[in-house]
C-alpha cells in the first residue's frame, strides 16, 4: 500500500476530493516525524483550494451563562458548578463590540447566545442588534443561538444574517458522552435547514474531550458531509465545576496532526481556528496551524475563556506575509 501522504497528495492536492474516513484515520495515526510534511501537504491544499487569503472574525456573547444544556465542557450550562453566570448585553454594547472588531481589521462578527434555542426576547434583540450593527459598521453579522426552527432561520436571513454556526460539537457516536439533553439528529437538522436557507453554515466541533482518534475522524468526515463554509476548530479547555473539567490539555501533536487531517477532509473549506488553541498549541503551534491548514481565526478573547491579543495574531499573519480577506460587499 501506498504511503497515505503520497496518495493524499494525488487525491487532495491533485485531484480536489477530501479523504474518507479510513484515509483520514490514518493520517491521524501518522508517526510524530511525520508530521511536518503533513503539515506542508495540508497548507500546499490550502493554498491551491482556497488561496492565501486568511479571514478575522471576533465574537462576543449576547446572552453569557444560565444555558439549560448538559454539554460537558461548557462553563455557560446552569447545570454545573462553573462560575458562569447569566448576562445581558444590550444594543449599544454590541454595536461597540462590533466597530472594536472591525477596527483589528476583521470582517465577520458573530453574536452568540448561550440558551438551547432563542426565544422571542431573544430573537427581538437579535432583531435590533442586528439592524443597529449594519448602521454603524460595515461588518458581516453572524449569529450562533442553538437550535433553531424553519421560521427562525428564514427569519435570521431576512434581517441580513449572512452566516449561522451550530457546531456539531462532537462525533455522532460520541455525542451522548457530551451532551444528553438534546440529540446529535436535531443539531444535525439545525445545520441542514442553515444551509438550505442560502444562509453560511459554520459547523465546527471540539477535539481533545476523550474521543477516540477513530471518533475525531469520523467527526470529520460527518463535518465534511454538511459541506459547510466553515469549520470551526476549538480544542478543549477544561473548565472548572464542568465534567470535562478536569481532562488533560490534548497533545499538542496531536492537535496539529488534526488541524492537517480536517484540511485534508475538505480541501475548500473555511477552516477556522477557535478556542482553545492558546492553551494546546501556544505561539509556535499557532505559527504551525496556520502553515498547515488553517485559514482563518478569530481574534481576541472567547466567550469565557481569554484568547490571544488580536494585535498579536494579526502582527503573526503579516509575517506569514498572509493577507487579511477583505470585507465582502454582499449586504
Amino acid at each position: 500500500m501506498t504511503d497515505i501522504l503520497e496518495r493524499a497528495r494525488a487525491k487532495v492536492l491533485d485531484g480536489g476530493e477530501g479523504l474518507s474516513y479510513d484515509e483520514v484515520v490514518e493520517v491521524l495515526q501518522l508517526p510524530d516525524d511525520q508530521i511536518p510534511e503533513l503539515l506542508d501537504l495540508a497548507h500546499a491544499v490550502r493554498m491551491k483550494h482556497c488561496g492565501p487569503e486568511v479571514e478575522v472574525e471576533g465574537i462576543i456573547s449576547l446572552k453569557t451563562g444560565g444555558c439549560p444544556e448538559d454539554c460537558h465542557f461548557c462553563s455557560q450550562s446552569g447545570q454545573f458548578t462553573s462560575p458562569v453566570r447569566s448576562v445581558w448585553l444590550d444594543i449599544p454594547q454590541l454595536v461597540k463590540a462590533a466597530e472594536e472588531t472591525a477596527a483589528t481589521g476583521a470582517t465577520e462578527f458573530c453574536i452568540v447566545a448561550a440558551v438551547r434555542g432563542p426565544d422571542e426576547r431573544l430573537m427581538s434583540q437579535v432583531r435590533d442588534g442586528v439592524a443597529a450593527i449594519r448602521e454603524a459598521v460595515d461588518i458581516n453579522v453572524a449569529c450562533s443561538l442553538g437550535m433553531l426552527t424553519q421560521e427562525q432561520v428564514d427569519e435570521l436571513r431576512a434581517i441580513g444574517v449572512h452566516r449561522y454556526n451550530h457546531n456539531l460539537e462532537a462525533a455522532r457516536s460520541y455525542f451522548p458522552s457530551v451532551v444528553t439533553t438534546h440529540s446529535f439528529e436535531e443539531r444535525w437538522d439545525t445545520c441542514l435547514m442553515v444551509r438550505d436557507s442560502g444562509m453560511e453554515l459554520c459547523c465546527g466541533g471540539l477535539v481533545g474531550m476523550g474521543e477516540s482518534l477513530e471518533q475525531r475522524a469520523e467527526l470529520a468526515v460527518q463535518l465534511a458531509e454538511l459541506e459547510p463554509h466553515e469549520v470551526p476548530l476549538n480544542f478543549l479547555n477544561p473548565r472548572p465545576g464542568t465534567p470535562f473539567g478536569d481532562l488533560p490539555v490534548m497533545d499538542s501533536r496531536d492537535a496539529l496532526r488534526t488541524v492537517a487531517a480536517f484540511r485534508l477532509a475538505m480541501p475548500r473549506t473555511v477552516l477556522r481556528y477557535a478556542g482553545g488553541r492558546e492553551l494546546t498549541l501556544g505561539d509556535l503551534g499557532t505559527r504551525d496551524g496556520l502553515l498547515g491548514g488553517i485559514n482563518a481565526v478569530i481574534v481576541g478573547n472567547y466567550l469565557t475563556t481569554l484568547g490571544r491579543p488580536a494585535d498579536a495574531d494579526i502582527e503573526l499573519l503579516a509575517d506569514l506575509k498572509m493577507p487579511i480577506k477583505e470585507l465582502a460587499k454582499t449586504l
